[in-house]
């Protein structure tokens, strides 16, 4: 018999922001593994081009509006993506935005509130009720499930005038450990994902940037910026049995950047 614990037939993956950067392109992956994919986006736009995008790769795809900053819009989102699916197997807290200032000492309350709301409490939503979901599965004799974070290499580095970002970065860090721990008895386990320099949207500005050009990524021992079909690989890994025994982690995609 052939070793087959990263095929995802008949799994379901929600991957919020899923509609662009890596977030799309986990959710690619994780299609083409065979799983049936929800993605969740607030901008219409991109919403329905990854929608096109998934729907050639085979498998049934959702996709919703949901703003994860919106505690009731989370709620119902995901019970509609269960209620059409029938189950969710992985989550994915992968929405995020950016929240820079030109100093810490300039940072306003606003800015800090905002990507807060975002990032931390958007994740905390989402994964909450996905834990609900899997949590009540396990009590009808089905366990199992991976809850999996975006978080950054930001969290274990020092983010000048990022600080607002990397407090959330670092947070949801402890904040899957604890699931993690707490949550092993059902089956589902809980890690987190760190990116480095990634070329999405979010860094559009210091990709057009030829000092960043200059004096950051020559640092990268891969020699270029990570792309979003980078993270397929781990996302298939953590939504796949192969992992089922992995559970607490974080999981450094950075080009070697850190260590360097």
């Amino acid at each position: 018999m052939a070793y087959a614990p990263f095929d995802l037939k008949g799994k379901v993956a929600l991957v919020t922001g899923g509609n662009s950067g890596i977030g799309l392109g986990m959710a690619e992956a994780l299609a083409q593994a065979g799983a049936d994919v929800v993605v969740w986006g607030t901008n219409a736009e991109k919403n329905l081009a990854a929608e096109g995008k998934l729907n050639q790769l085979g498998v049934r795809v959702l996709v919703q509006k949901v703003d994860v900053s919106d505690e009731a819009a989370v709620i119902g989102g995901m019970q509609d993506a269960i209620d059409a699916l029938g189950r969710l197997d992985t989550v994915i807290a992968n929405a995020g935005i950016g929240g820079g200032a030109p100093s810490f000492s300039q940072m306003s309350a606003e800015v800090w509130r905002r990507v807060m709301s975002v990032n931390l409490e958007g994740a905390f939503f989402t994964m909450r009720e996905a834990c609900k979901h899997m949590v009540a599965r396990a009590g009808a004799g089905d366990p199992g499930g991976s809850i999996v974070v975006t978080s950054s290499l930001s969290a274990i580095s020092g983010a000048a005038r990022n600080e607002a970002y990397a407090s959330t970065k670092g947070a949801v860090i402890s904040m899957i450990k604890g699931i993690a721990v707490e949550h092993a008895r059902y089956g589902v386990r809980a890690n987190a994902i760190l990116p480095g320099w990634i070329a999405t949207d979010m860094t559009a500005g210091a990709q057009s940037s030829p000092a960043f050009a200059e004096k950051v990524i020559p640092r990268v021992p891969a020699r270029r910026w990570g792309e979003p079909e980078d993270f397929g690989g781990i996302a298939v890994y953590l939504a796949s049995d192969a992992s089922k025994y992995h559970s607490g982690d974080s999981f450094i995609i950075d080009g070697g950047y850190s260590i360097f």
